[in-house]
């Protein structure tokens, strides 16, 4: 546990400088007695003597002057840090999480850009169904996401950023499917629980008193797609991936009723937006 605090390193610099606790204390604006007790809680904290005595005097240690060094460096390092900050520059980590599809279709361009306007910024991004990211946003492990419809947002704020179209594939020898009974007793190929794009498509089935013949969970995209084209069954994509990786040819595209094909990816985020993650949403549409 760090035990030293920028206060306690200004006092012992200041009595290094001044040369003394007298007039470090006058300068600093406080008692005697005070600058002399944080100068020895310093001392047990890191263990060793600072100061010897000299005559009437003091002087620095040579355990001090490392010291010393270090808290200079930790000051030009806050006062950095300070200024960064004030400038309103986008600095720092920037950890947020996304659907699988949008970081495949819609964010690759964004994020180039991103990075040329703010080199300061790291992005750590990580993937996940909606309801995985949702509960990882809430608890502030991802300072924002990319989600989609449907979902709950809680207390979290919001913002539609992408118009998705979702289609129906299936592999390429399969007829033209215009009701969701046509897929009866087929294998329904998708992410797991949590992933929206499903929990629509569930609905839909459902609306229509379809039960699949299985289900089989994947982790990608690439996998499900390529799982559809060897004919092991159906599943839905936004057709912005489909286009993004180059699978349209592999797969039959069937289109969906439009309470199921359309749908909309938004942002959603916890508390007061960092600069960075601001600037991140100016190069949003919308």
């Amino acid at each position: 546990m760090r035990s030293i605090d920028l206060d306690s390193l200004e006092i012992f610099r200041t009595v290094v400088a001044e040369g003394g606790v007298i007039r470090a204390a006058q300068k600093l604006n406080r008692v005697q007695s005070n600058v002399t007790t944080r100068i020895k809680q310093l001392e047990q904290r890191v263990g060793c003597a600072l100061f010897r005595k000299q005559g009437r005097g003091l002087v620095i240690s040579p355990q001090g002057e490392l010291l010393l060094s270090y808290a200079e460096r930790l000051f030009r390092l806050a006062d950095e840090a300070e200024s960064e900050l004030r400038s309103g520059r986008a600095i720092g980590v920037l950890r947020i999480g996304s659907l699988e599809s949008t970081a495949g279709s819609r964010l690759a361009p964004i994020l180039s850009r991103f990075h040329r306007q703010h080199p300061g910024v790291v992005v750590e991004l990580a993937t996940g169904t909606t309801g995985a990211l949702l509960q990882r946003v809430a608890n502030f492990e991802l300072e924002a996401a990319f989600v989609s419809e449907p979902f709950s947002p809680g207390a979290l704020d919001s913002r539609k950023v992408f118009e998705e179209e979702l289609v129906l594939i299936t592999a390429k020898d399969v007829a033209a499917v215009r009701r969701a009974t046509e897929l009866a007793g087929m294998t329904l190929i998708a992410f797991a629980s949590g992933c929206s794009y499903r929990k629509r498509l569930e609905e839909w089935l459902g609306a229509g008193a379809v039960q699949p013949a299985r289900t089989l969970e994947f982790a990608s995209y690439q996998a499900m797609i390529a799982c559809v084209a060897a004919g092991t069954g159906f599943a839905v994509v936004p057709r912005s991936l489909l286009v993004a990786v180059k699978s349209a040819q592999d797969v039959r595209q069937h289109e969906l009723p439009a309470r199921v094909r359309k749908n909309r990816t938004h942002l959603v985020w916890n508390g007061v937006q960092s600069t960075s993650l601001q600037r991140l949403i100016e190069l949003l549409p919308g």
